[in-house]
């Protein structure tokens, strides 16, 4: 049996097992992929919604600006929070502020090793979980159009890298109030928790770990990239959790500037 014949009969290939049930396991084995399924949707209809709202995104006197819309570069954005230029002009509504890096910030997600075995279970079923047959007729893996695609999430990585940036920016400028050269709140404090665990993120990427480890014969030989291997072997052992944890701080962050930028919430300010 070749392999192109495997991929086409799917768990119905020739030679396999014939199992009359989809599954032999016992325990609730589709709560996990329910679970993730309601979690993403909820967190992308809200950032759909976020995104091409155009509204209360910015807190001025603040010098906040929400992780959805930065950098901000059109002339729609206040004029305080347009650091890097003016590349367009207005927007009309619904198109997102950001549009020059949501997406590569989508295809940093789409392309990553765990959300792919994530939403590959919660939304096509291939599988649903371990040991349980998917209902696909055949399976092709990532080898066709979309899903080739995938290959490109090295690159994507590398744009996340430089998303980062801007986003460390946004907590620098934070730390600089309108009408003083220091000062931060609450607002700081959650953007700057924010930015660090997006790095964390970026950098636990399975693909930076191999950039910072790979092709490398002799670690010994290569004592400073070998250290900074084992810090990014750390943080990517914690990937899965840190892209959850990231999904929540964004809307979080998100959330409160909104807050904040609607004059719905009076950030404390600890430093003036």
């Amino acid at each position: 049996m070749t392999r192109a014949t495997s991929l086409q009969a799917g768990t119905g290939a020739p030679g396999r097992a014939s199992i009359g049930v989809r599954t032999l396991r016992t325990d609730n084995w589709w709560r996990a992929p329910l679970v993730t399924f309601i979690l993403l949707t909820i967190w992308v209809a809200y950032a759909t919604v976020r995104a091409f709202s155009q509204h209360a995104y910015a807190a001025t006197q603040e010098h906040y600006l929400s992780p959805f819309t930065s950098p901000c570069v059109t002339a729609s954005c206040p004029a305080e929070f347009r650091d890097f230029g003016t590349w367009f002009g207005h927007f009309p509504p619904f198109v997102p502020l950001a549009i020059v890096t949501l997406p590569f910030l989508l295809g940093f997600r789409l392309t990553c090793y765990y959300y792919r075995r994530t939403y590959y279970r919660a939304f096509w079923a291939s599988p649903p979980a371990c040991a349980v047959a998917e209902p696909h007729a055949k399976y092709t893996g990532e080898t066709r159009f979309p899903l080739i695609l995938q290959n490109l999430h090295r690159y994507f990585f590398l744009a996340a890298g430089v998303i980062s940036l801007f986003n460390t920016w946004d907590v620098i400028q934070a730390f600089r109030p309108v009408g003083h050269t220091f000062g931060f709140g609450l607002g700081t404090i959650v953007m700057l928790v924010n930015a660090t665990l997006l790095w964390a993120y970026t950098l636990s990427c399975h693909s930076c770990r191999h950039i910072v480890g790979g092709r490398l014969r002799n670690f010994s030989a290569h004592p400073m990239r070998y250290a900074a291997w084992g810090f990014v072997s750390k943080l990517n052992a914690r990937h899965m959790q840190l892209a959850w944890t990231t999904l929540a701080t964004l809307m979080l962050t998100d959330g409160y500037i909104a807050l904040v930028s609607s004059g719905a919430f009076n950030d404390p300010r600890i430093v003036h």
